[in-house]
């Protein structure tokens, strides 16, 4: 029930007896009775629609959205101090166990969990406001098929939420603000609130909460509409582990004193002061922090005196707009039985859908084949689905809609105007792709039904083949319906076998997940920040320098044990032997894995005892700290001194392949545009991997340009240049790369051949001209040392995001090599082509060096450019080879036409031996034979080296149906072990037999008098 979980407005009214208010002492009793009752109604109470709703006044015009949203954010900044901050993005930042940003606290769990960076601008929060796009469709919080059934669901929605961390306020300061923001500012009537409280957990050791309780009933608010609850409704978790707390919720009477009460949950007000272990046990946080969250959406109905969230001039505006492009009926808020022909729910389908995907679109987030972006896509053919076939809409009728969602949204999230017309562009693309691949499978339908005998199931394969993980993309219940209107039963288990087979298939293609490293949980950041121990100070990674001959030279660093943790987290003060712990030091050289580059590895030694090493195998950063994964072949204690060596092969091997991602990224822009952006990368000695969004796939010539340019930086041996700035510095320089990510201030800049002073410039153009970025992580001093740059792979991660895969160094050199060398072989397999073949051994010779061509082309490490021209020249090689066969077939097929004709005089049948090189050459002769002698019917078998023996045959149309080429073929292939495959007319197959000498098997004659109608 806690709104922080629960889509708002989702929540349904709660109608329940009313509660007259009663003395004090009786106040337990008639709570806890009032609680059980509303317990039980909420459980089955029905969705929000059909209720009885009085307006705040009926005299006051309706708020507007934006307005009750400005007022928010205004209350809070202008009242009560606190920091505006933006949405995040709803494509998650660095947290792998959401598909979508869910919640307004999302951004902000680095705090929550005490991993917060002190240097970055969110270690310095304290009190906050905003106003945070959210989706929930998939995974754990999903309304996906809810969306259109009831006047409440959406998959996108917005979350206003105001925070305090580390106790900057806590339960009393929440609760006033709350109660002062709806009662004076939104002047929502106090008699028409009502709040519910954590009652305790007995099984949990908690007990409730009388505190909020008593803030509550000190406002006034009556004892009678203060309601308490157990856990399940009132005590709110961010996930199976992690902080928690009691939460207190504010609701709102639809029926206004009319009646029983009509109870819906408007805010969320979450009070973290608990942690929950990895066992179930609850320990205190070292910091309490309040959490709220209320839904816009549902506050702007009832401000705006609305029975639904689709009533509001959040959703009218597109409600309008698609009565205007469909001509269906208008919109009149039918549900269920009463919505005939499920117009009213296409309606709420499509307004929802289409938010949604301007948002997640705008955001990064493009339809795709796995994750986020197959929901992103399956919303979008859910809405085609409805407006197609409820509404009747005119093809590219979504994208039509993309300008009002804008034009509604817009002015809050400015990403929209941004990213409007890629949002239309993918929008339309999908839905013509999904218009066609639907009138495919009707197709494949059809013709897979004629197949079909009267009580057979619908073959799985078939059904697989047409869904979203198939190769049409349609879902699965929409093959489904189509059946069903057929009278034809699909194949479920069948299709429950191939969904497992490709979700074991998508594990093993799956990236391996690299091994959780140790860290540090909230208690032991609590109790470092409680002792007052610095972050540790990581700037000797920084410290090297370039030697007169051109090699690196990477500095040790003398350092000071502060505090070992054993690998269940335990703080301990000596290691024992061979065990694996996390080390903390004052100070270290290695890199900690951050921003895509992988951490550094190498070892460590007592400065007293130099001869035993200490491996390192990795390090991770936690709230500024960063604690070293060490084997300890002998006993460490705190308080050692320690020298850090690090792998020198492997820290220079990633410092190439990140300044080679900067100039990656700038060579991009400078192809596809400015408007390109980075989406994410990653980096390790042995290659780089980079996501760029892109408006259409990389063409062979952008990937050769991309890489000439870079190959010129690499030429040109710039000077690298790293300074740290004031992050204020960095917000207006035009051209300057950042990603979605939160940066320390002050910020490292990198720049390329230009001094980071003169790139900062406000007058300044260098970062239009080269590759300037913020950046923490190490780089090469000049850029010769790259060596070389080839991009060897490329993918479609989604609809307009690509995957780049790129390699460096003599890696890339190398792969130059092999792709010179494959260009050689098929310009010289195209010189053979041309000069033509003499006979069809030597074609079908020819044919098949195509294809291992092929596969050497598709397999090998190349430049992804030349491999992609090298496969064009192929595919039209193979094409050419094959026609050549073919007349070479076809020329030899007619010559052994004559000499089998000139054999056997006119008659019912021909069964002969021929020799033929292959099985399509022999069906040609037997075509040739029946075409010139149509009355007869011909089987021709074709011995060959190996002793497997080819079988073709064709039987006239007077002798059929009785007499079938397939059962002709079945009866002697199987004569000779083997198999047989055709129709009715034509047949072919293979088998094997030691003695073939007689020119007309006996069981090839044998069969025909027994099965022929007219012999």
């Amino acid at each position: 029930m806690p709104g922080l979980l629960l889509t708002p407005p989702s929540i349904p009214a709660v109608p329940f007896d009313s509660v007259k208010s009663l003395p004090r002492v009786k106040m337990a009793a008639s709570v806890a009775a009032a609680a059980g009752r509303i317990r039980r109604a909420i459980r089955r109470s029905p969705p929000w629609q059909g209720l009885c709703f009085r307006a705040l006044s009926s005299e006051a015009p309706p708020t507007q959205a934006a307005a009750v949203r400005d007022a928010f954010l205004s209350f809070f900044r202008d009242r009560h101090g606190h920091r505006l901050v933006p949405s995040a993005s709803v494509r998650p930042r660095g947290d792998p166990t959401l598909l979508f940003v869910n919640a307004g606290m999302n951004q902000f769990k680095p705090i929550f969990l005490g991993t917060v960076d002190p240097r970055s601008e969110m270690a310095g929060f304290r009190r906050v406001a905003n106003s945070q796009k959210c989706v929930r469709a998939g995974g754990r919080h999903n309304d996906l098929e809810d969306v259109g059934q009831d006047l409440s669901h959406h998959t996108f929605f917005e979350m206003l939420g105001n925070w305090a961390f580390g106790g900057e306020y806590f339960k009393e300061e929440a609760c006033s603000m709350a109660w002062e923001l709806l009662t004076q500012v939104y002047g929502i009537p106090e008699d028409r609130l009502w709040v519910s409280y954590f009652g305790g957990d007995p099984k949990a050791g908690l007990g409730a909460d009388l505190e909020s309780r008593d803030i509550w009933l000190n406002l006034g608010v009556p004892a009678s509409r203060v309601l308490s609850f157990g856990p399940q409704e009132n005590f709110w978790e961010m996930g199976d582990t992690g902080p928690c707390g009691p939460c207190t919720e504010i609701h709102y009477d639809l029926a206004g004193g009319v009646g029983a009460p009509q109870l819906v949950e408007l805010w969320n007000l979450v009070f973290m002061q608990h942690n929950r272990e990895a066992d179930g046990s609850l320990q205190p946080l070292p910091q309490r922090h309040v959490d709220t969250g209320m839904g816009l959406e549902r506050l702007v109905a009832v401000l705006q005196g609305k029975h639904s969230t689709y009533d509001t001039d959040l959703f009218s505006p597109l409600l309008n707009a698609i009565h205007q492009g469909c001509g269906a009926p208008p919109y009149s808020g039918r549900v269920g039985a009463a919505d005939e022909g499920h117009i009213d729910t296409a309606y709420r389908v499509v307004a929802d859908h289409i938010r949604t995907l301007s948002i997640c679109i705008a955001d990064g987030v493009s339809p795709g084949m796995s994750g986020a972006p197959l929901i992103v896509r399956r919303i979008l053919r859910r809405a085609v689905r409805f407006s197609t076939e409820v509404l009747r809409a005119p093809p590219g009728f979504l994208g039509s809609l993309v300008p009002v969602v804008v034009e509604t949204l817009g002015g809050a999230y400015p990403e929209l105007h941004k990213n409007s017309a890629q949002i239309v562009s993918l929008v339309s693309e999908d839905e013509a792709a999904f218009l066609a691949s639907l009138q495919r499978g009707r197709r494949i339908i059809e013709r897979t039904l004629k197949r079909l005998g009267p009580s057979d199931v619908f073959p799985a394969e078939v059904a697989w083949s047409l869904s979203l993980s198939g190769n049409l993309g349609l879902p699965l219940d929409l093959v489904e319906l189509m059946l069903e209107e057929k009278g034809v039963q699909l194949d479920s288990a069948g299709l429950a076998r191939l969904a497992q087979e490709e979700a074991q298939h998508r594990a093993q293609q799956a990236e391996p997940v690299q091994e959780q490293g140790l860290r540090l949980d909230v208690h032991a950041l609590g109790e470092l920040q409680r002792r007052g121990v610095p972050p540790t100070d990581d700037s000797p990674k920084y410290s090297y320098s370039l030697r007169p001959s051109g090699g690196y030279e990477f500095s040790t660093c003398e350092a000071r044990v502060l505090q070992l943790y054993a690998e269940d987290g335990r703080a301990v003060a000596t290691t024992g032997e061979g065990q694996r712990y996390g080390l903390l030091l004052d100070r270290t050289n290695f890199y900690a894995e951050q921003g895509g580059q992988a951490s550094d590895r190498g070892y460590l030694v007592r400065v007293e005892q130099q001869d035993v090493l200490f491996p390192v195998a990795q390090a991770q950063v936690c709230g500024g700290f960063i604690l070293h994964e060490v084997v300890a072949p002998e006993c460490l204690k705190v308080g050692d001194r320690v020298q850090l060596h690090v792998d020198e092969a492997w820290r220079l091997s990633c410092m190439e392949k990140h300044t080679a991602a900067h100039l990656l990224n700038w060579a991009l822009r400078k192809a596809l545009g400015p408007s390109t952006e980075q989406r994410g990368s990653h980096l390790s000695p042995e290659r780089l991997r980079f996501d760029v969004a892109t408006q259409a796939p990389l063409t062979p010539k952008q990937l050769q340009a991309v890489e000439d340019t870079v190959q010129e930086a690499v030429g040109r041996d710039e000077a690298v240049y790293m300074e740290e700035v004031a992050l204020a510095r960095t917000t207006h320089v035009p051209g300057l790369r950042s990603l979605d990510e939160v940066y320390p201030d002050p910020v490292r800049v990198v720049s390329v051949g230009v001094p980071v002073a003169h790139a900062l410039e406000p007058a300044s153009q260098a970062a239009l001209q080269t590759s300037v970025e913020l950046c923490c992580g190490t780089h090469l001093l000049r850029t010769g040392a790259i060596g070389d740059l080839v991009i060897v792979g490329e993918r479609q991660l989604a609809k307009g995001t690509t995957r780049l895969l790129a390699i460096t160094g003599e890696q890339a050199r190398q792969a130059r090599e092999v792709g010179q060398s494959l260009a050689q072989e098929v310009e010289a397999a195209a010189e053979r082509l041309s000069r033509g073949s003499r006979d069809v051994v030597e074609a079908q010779r020819l044919s098949k060096d195509m294809g291992r061509l092929t596969d050497a082309v598709d397999t090998s490490v190349m430049p992804q450019w030349q491999r992609r021209e090298l496969q064009a020249t192929l595919k039209a090689l193979q094409r050419r080879a094959n026609t050549a066969i073919r007349k070479l077939e076809m020329g030899q097929a007619v010559l052994k036409t004559q000499e089998l004709l000139q054999r056997h005089s006119e008659g019912p049948l021909i069964v002969d031996t021929v020799s033929a090189e292959s099985l399509s050459m022999l069906v040609k002769v037997v075509r040739q034979l029946c075409k010139q002698a149509p009355s007869t019917s011909v089987l021709l078998l074709s011995p060959q080296p190996l002793g497997q023996v080819l079988c073709a045959c064709q039987v006239a149309q007077s002798a059929t149906p009785a007499f079938t080429a397939e059962a002709w073929a079945l009866a002697v292939c199987s004569h000779m072990g083997g198999k047989a495959w055709g129709s009715r007319v034509v047949a072919q197959g293979t088998g094997s037999t030691a003695d073939l000498e007689e020119p007309s098997p006996p069981s090839s004659l044998e069969w025909v008098p027994c099965h022929q109608s007219d012999p």
